[in-house]
């Protein structure tokens, strides 16, 4: 859903009510006919309000209160102040339209997307019909919504973590190793969000959250490098790296079609470098994107914990200082000094995640 801008001259248009809506009513005014009709909406499970024929909200449900906190205060607003900025334009006329002009029986579908810098975007379906259905009069209109945030999440992402188990067969020497991953990147990225955010603003809830999945899925375009260079026993040739290092493009491809584009990023540009001596492109700096430098100091602490059949095991303490050695060459130099900040708490998800 696009932003709508509340200041634009389109939408005060929209909210012109000069077809015999009275947007000053007042709560007196409709509270004796009200009152008697929200009582099985009160105690409902499903978010309601109501709201009267200027669209001022008269009454919520705490089932609509407890979805919206952190969000809006809702009773005694106006429900476009309130929610204008989840809706798209077209759907503004059309509730204003279904209210004042009696559009298609007074009756309205759709969805909005409500977003706050502090609170992972709700995603619902929204109804919109008149509070008495018989009557002549259409004086008061019920919003009800249904929330299919977590719906579409959990079936968004359970296709894709099919795909990242496929990978995990072919790769077998990771154990749960991205799933420390995930933990990893969520917390450097909630420690920026707190006390970081004048130099992180595009960190908020929603980057949080998808960081908290999508990391797991860095490596899923291995599930496209043959078997043989993939678990082999000892170090690389020139030309198994040459090949290996397709796994970045691979999963990229493979993300793409995921309709955040931190998937993709994090997938192809995770083994970039800040001194642009990484690959797959040779980004530097702050080309390469705030997730994937993110993932890239997740993903090698715990490289750098794990035995491998080539390597043995680090400690906590020597994997931080061999990682703060890297500042400003292979890591983002305010990233790494915030990882070193928060390195205790990388330990204690490794500890408490062992294979």
């Amino acid at each position: 859903m696009a932003d709508t801008d509340m200041d634009d001259p389109e939408v005060l248009e929209v909210l012109d009510f000069e077809d015999g809506a009275d947007p000053a009513r007042t709560d007196d005014q409709s509270s004796t006919v009200f009152s008697s009709r929200t009582n099985p909406f009160a105690t409902s499970i499903f978010p309601v309000l109501f709201m009267d024929r200027g669209m001022k909200i008269i009454f919520a449900n705490s089932a609509c209160e407890n979805l919206f906190t952190g969000f809006f205060q809702l009773s005694g607003n106006y429900f476009i102040d309130v929610f204008g900025r989840a809706f798209e334009m077209e759907d503004i006329k059309k509730i204003r339209e279904t209210i004042l002009d009696g559009e298609n029986g007074r009756f309205w579908k759709g969805e909005a997307k409500i977003k706050s810098r502090d609170m992972v975007t709700v995603q619902t379906k929204v109804y919109l019909f008149p509070a008495e259905l018989d009557a002549e009069e259409h004086n008061e209109f019920v919003v009800m919504f249904d929330d299919v945030t977590e719906e579409n999440k959990q079936l968004l992402r359970s296709v894709f973590l099919s795909l990242l188990e496929a990978s995990k067969l072919k790769d077998n020497d990771t154990g749960k190793h991205i799933t420390r991953v995930n933990f990893y990147s969520r917390r450097l990225a909630e420690e920026l969000y707190k006390n970081h955010s004048e130099k992180y603003r595009r960190i908020d809830a929603d980057f949080i959250d998808n960081i908290g999945f999508l990391a797991s899925m860095h490596d899923v375009g291995k599930i496209g490098t043959p078997d043989d260079i993939l678990n082999k026993e000892g170090p690389l040739s020139d030309w198994e790296w040459t090949v290996m290092r397709e796994h970045t493009k691979n999963g990229a491809f493979i993300l793409s079609t995921y309709p955040n584009p931190m998937a993709k990023e994090i997938a192809l540009s995770h083994h970039e470098r800040w001194d642009g001596s990484g690959y797959p492109f040779q980004l530097e700096g702050e080309m390469i994107p705030l997730a994937a430098r993110i993932v890239t100091i997740a993903d090698v602490y715990d490289a750098l914990r794990m035995e491998r059949s080539y390597k043995p095991a680090l400690g906590h303490e020597l994997t931080t200082s061999k990682m703060m050695e890297e500042d400003g060459t292979h890591f983002d130099p305010l990233l790494i000094k915030v990882f070193h900040d928060i390195a205790s708490a990388f330990n204690v998800i490794y500890e408490e995640n062992k294979d």
